[in-house]
């Protein structure tokens, strides 16, 4: 049994769409999946490695990845904030299962937020380092 089903929508002047659903047996696949224990995944980020690596190259170098960096997670940080205030305008009315959404938004939001700080951190850092040289 399919866990997932998806009807085919035509479209004007673009290609089919699919929309994708939960079928009943995929629910219960999913209630089950729900109730077993979870681990954290391991972090791999590219720029971490970078970091790690940073004594081999001048410190603008890696000062500019960071502040690229903490550029795309500000843009991320600033699209989930907007996301929440829709969520916030409504509130009262929200139904368990949107409540459920905003919770997992703020968590991206704590995500997004942590980053900016460490970027902020870590260029503090190598900028104090560069004036060494």
């Amino acid at each position: 049994l399919a866990a997932i089903a998806f009807e085919i929508v035509p479209q004007d002047g673009r290609p089919d769409k699919k929309l994708y659903s939960i079928t009943p047996e995929g629910k219960k696949m999913l209630i089950q999946w729900i109730a077993e224990p979870s681990e954290p995944t391991a972090i791999r980020e590219e720029v971490l490695v970078k970091v790690l690596a940073a004594d081999l190259v001048t410190p603008e170098i890696i000062i500019v990845e960071l502040k690229r960096r903490q550029q795309i997670h500000n843009q991320n940080l600033d699209a989930c904030k907007e996301i929440e205030q829709e969520f916030l305008a409504r509130e009262p009315e929200l139904s368990l299962k949107e409540k459920c959404k905003y919770l997992t938004l703020r968590r991206g939001i704590r995500y997004e937020a942590e980053w900016v700080a460490w970027c902020e951190e870590a260029i503090a850092f190598f900028q104090k380092q560069n004036s060494k040289f």
